[in-house]
């Protein structure tokens, strides 16, 4: 999980759990609110019952004195309207209640089911049909059940003690001014008679005792200003009046005639029905005003609760937030810098101090100072300790760094003095080789002379790879151009098995600039050694060159065992992407390669071949590439299967040795003078092509030999082989032949898939190669070697004679050269 997510999740848990036990805790201040609601809309309804009750009562009282004939049906109508429209609010009200105590509920159904029947009652009452027993006991009924529900709410959840009372106090004025009706019909029945029964006389003691009980009971549950209420408003004129009157009553013995004029007695009944109502109707009102403030009350103490509850809620989440954002923006940003060092910072900054003088003088500590702190989140707290150890991580990163390269700037530096002092020793061991040859003249000590000149070039290649490796160059810097084949011979000469190169096909044409010669000539040697070396010692390794576009392809092919993919594509990685460092020593070549290539945007790449072995293949540039100096000799038509049609061919010369160029000394950079073939000038001047077999040399008079020399006469002679069995005659070595391969076809024409040139079945062999090393039989189906012709001494004595005058002059001949360079540098 994110860390965010993470804090979000921290939060909300002990969020939820306060929360859930924050409502645990408003619950009960939330469910006295709800109640004290509900009480007070049950309270509300109840004062409409009182009201409801009273109408009923004069309804009542109007109904027994139409039919005890002693009132008017207009009476009787007046008090029915106001009934319905007390009915009408009190069913309104009724509506809003949302929960009602048992026994109230069924008071309410009750006075329900009444309601619906009392027209019918109604009817009766004025059609006569009904006694007044059973008119008053339908009223009786339904009011009884208005004053059960004002005293069943009472009794609702929730209802505090002293609200209780009130609401029974309240019912405790609803009864008495019901016994107070009752009584009021009593004597109006009474006086239809003509007096009082013994039972109607019980009736009327009654009303007057339960009276008496009502207001008691509302004296005790009431509070005193509800006594004083009423005391005061029964103390009026009206209210002894009828007081004077209900004792008159009273007196009266049953089967006696009451004395008491009925309209005196129902308008005394009514006025004091009605103060009794003015004075319930303030006790109504003092309830619901009582129970109106304990809901408020209730319900601001819930509010404030859980508004409490919510504002800290909210406060927690607000902080949390705020907290919550810094740390992860903090975190954020500590993560961002993280990422930017480890994938763009450290390692820009490591492919830097990767490059020559990358240091310029400073000291590791004075590199890494320079580097700053990439993390600008730091503090006091747990996350800027971190982003201040991580720049103290970062700051030792870039000083291991710069330490190490300092370190490799002195291996280079010490690489490449050990490379220029081995090439000092290496120009005097030549210079020495070449004064011993200028005096020897027995083959067989020219023989060790001019094998000890070609490890001399090995040598000078090898402190051309330390050169190299340490960021240096060869030092030198050809003025004209050559052609491609030239230089594949003079890499060739630099191996130690060079008559294993056999070159292919060489379009003509192809050039190489003379500023990259030495390069691409130490290129190709490295491959081509390579290639000689892990490839069987019978086989020979093919060369070929073509153009593709405006690039030229060389492909070395050889026919060893290969190697695996997967070693393949990671040394094709290094070829294209050279490292820093000096590399692994076994593949010190290839890393030689891969930095000269990547000097001139050459691409060299190792492929799989079709047969065994691998195809190394150099691509050069454009800017690599110049026009050859001289002409090629085009081939014959259909001398090679698949060649592409006008395109000319170079027929290339077989590779003998170190002696086919001359050697001239290089006065730069401290390293030895070019030893491979190509001289200093740009110069191909050939001399007699040297075979450590056999060597040939030039004549006085100048006329030059393949494979042999010039006697002094200007003769041309021809120097063979030896012989197996040590013969020290000079001879010259037949020519070879290719054995025929049925290759495939590659996708360049005239070109197999390993990189040789195609042969046809029945086609005479075009160019010759040599035969096994150290004068051993070659390889069958070649030509019988012609046998060799004897000379005597003399003849041996001229020939070696006329070479070491030629080498005389050549070395006069590049002293003066390295001499006209010195002063030449010295001008300049």
């Amino acid at each position: 999980m994110k860390i965010n997510r993470r804090l979000v999740l921290l939060v909300t848990v002990p969020l939820v759990v306060a929360v859930t036990f924050a409502v645990l805790a408003l619950a009960p201040a939330t469910q006295q609110a709800l109640q004290a609601n509900r009480l007070t809309a049950m309270v509300d309804v109840a004062s409409s019952a009182s009201q409801l009750t009273h109408h009923l009562q004069r309804e009542r009282a109007a109904a027994t004195a139409l039919v005890s004939t002693q009132g008017d049906p207009e009476a009787f109508r007046e008090t029915s309207s106001a009934t319905d429209k007390s009915v009408a609010r009190f069913r309104s009200e009724l509506g809003q209640l949302s929960s009602v105590p048992g026994s109230a509920q069924n008071a309410l159904d009750r006075i329900d089911r009444f309601i619906d029947e009392m027209p019918s009652l109604r009817a009766q009452v004025r059609s006569g049909g009904s006694t007044v027993t059973a008119l008053t006991f339908g009223y009786r009924i339904v009011i009884a059940d208005l004053i059960d529900y004002r005293d069943g709410i009472a009794q609702a959840d929730g209802v505090d003690a002293d609200v209780a009372d009130r609401i029974r106090a309240a019912a405790a004025i609803s009864r008495a001014s019901e016994h107070m009706g009752q009584q009021q019909v009593a004597v109006m029945k009474a006086q239809a008679t003509g007096g009082f029964t013994e039972a109607s006389k019980r009736t009327f003691d009654a009303t007057r005792i339960g009276y008496t009980e009502a207001t008691g009971s509302l004296f005790d549950l009431g509070p005193q200003q509800w006594r004083t209420w009423l005391e005061r408003t029964l103390s009026g004129p009206k209210a002894l009046e009828a007081r004077r009157l209900e004792d008159t009553v009273s007196r009266t013995a049953p089967d006696e005639e009451l004395t008491v004029d009925p309209e005196k007695w129902q308008k005394a009944s009514a006025d004091r029905l009605t103060l009794l109502r003015s004075v319930e109707g303030r006790i109504d009102d003092s309830v619901l005003k009582t129970v109106t403030e304990t809901r408020t009350s209730l319900a601001w103490l819930a509010g404030a609760e859980v508004a409490l509850v919510l504002l800290t809620l909210i406060g927690a989440v607000v902080v949390a937030i705020r907290l919550g954002r810094v740390m992860i923006r903090r975190l954020r940003d500590l993560r961002n810098a993280a990422h930017e060092v480890a994938h763009t910072g450290l390692p820009r900054v490591m492919t830097e101090l990767s490059q020559p003088g990358a240091l310029s003088g400073a000291t590791p500590e004075q590199v890494a100072e320079r580097s700053g702190n990439p993390v600008k989140t730091t503090g006091l707290d747990e996350i800027g300790e971190v982003g201040e150890a991580f720049n103290a991580v970062h700051h030792e990163a870039v000083r291991l760094a710069a330490q190490q390269a300092h370190i490799h700037e002195q291996f280079a530096e010490t690489l490449v003095g050990v490379a220029r002092r081995g090439a000092q020793l290496t120009t005097v061991m030549v210079s020495e080789l070449d004064m011993v040859q200028r005096d020897e003249a027995d083959p067989e000590r020219m023989k060790t002379l001019f094998a000890l000149d070609h490890l001399a070039i090995r040598m000078e290649r090898n402190t051309n790879n330390l050169l190299v490796l340490g960021g240096y160059g060869h030092g030198r810097v050809r003025s004209a151009d050559i052609s491609c084949s030239t230089v594949i011979v003079a890499a060739a000469q630099q191996i130690e098995r060079f008559d294993r190169v056999s070159l292919g096909v060489i379009e003509s044409g192809i050039g190489i600039a003379a500023r990259v010669v030495h390069d691409v000539a130490h290129i190709l040697a490295e491959l081509l050694d390579n290639a000689t070396r892990f490839s069987p010692p019978d086989k020979q390794v093919g060369v070929a060159v073509w153009r593709l576009w405006d690039r030229a392809v060389v492909q070395i092919v050889d026919e060893g065992v290969g190697i695996t993919a997967e070693r393949r594509a990671n040394l094709n990685k290094g070829l294209l992407e050279p490292k820093s460092g000096i590399g692994d020593v076994r593949s010190m070549g290839l890393h030689v390669v891969a930095r000269l290539a990547a000097r001139h945007g050459i691409v060299v790449e190792l492929r799989d071949s079709s047969g065994p072995g691998t195809i190394a293949e150099v691509t050069l540039p454009a800017n690599v590439l110049a026009a050859a100096p001289q002409e090629a000799t085009p081939r014959p038509q259909g001398s090679l299967a698949g060649e592409r049609p006008g395109v000319r061919y170079e027929t290339p010369r077989p590779i003998t040795g170190p002696g086919q160029f001359s050697r001239r000394t290089n006065a730069g950079a401290g390293t030895p003078g070019g030893r491979n073939g190509i001289g200093r000038n740009g110069d191909a001047a050939e001399s007699g092509d040297y075979n450590p077999a056999g060597a040939g040399a030039q004549g006085s008079n100048g006329s030059h030999g393949s494979n042999g020399s010039a006697g002094s006469n200007g003769s041309t002679a021809t120097q063979e082989n030896p012989s197996p069995q040590g013969d020290d005659r000079a001879g010259a070595t037949a020519p070879s032949q290719h054995p025929v391969h049925a290759e495939p076809v590659s996708r360049i024409a005239g070109v197999s898939s390993s990189g040789l040139p195609l042969r046809q079945r029945n086609t005479p062999k075009q160019w010759p190669t040599l035969g096994k090393r150290d004068g051993a039989d070659q390889r069958s189906g070649a030509a019988p070697k012609p046998s060799p012709r004897r000379r005597d001494s003399r003849q041996v004595s001229d020939v070696l004679a006329a070479y070491a005058q030629g080498i005389n002059r050549s070395t006069s001949h590049r002293g003066r050269s390295a001499t006209d360079d010195d002063t030449q540098r010295s001008k300049k």
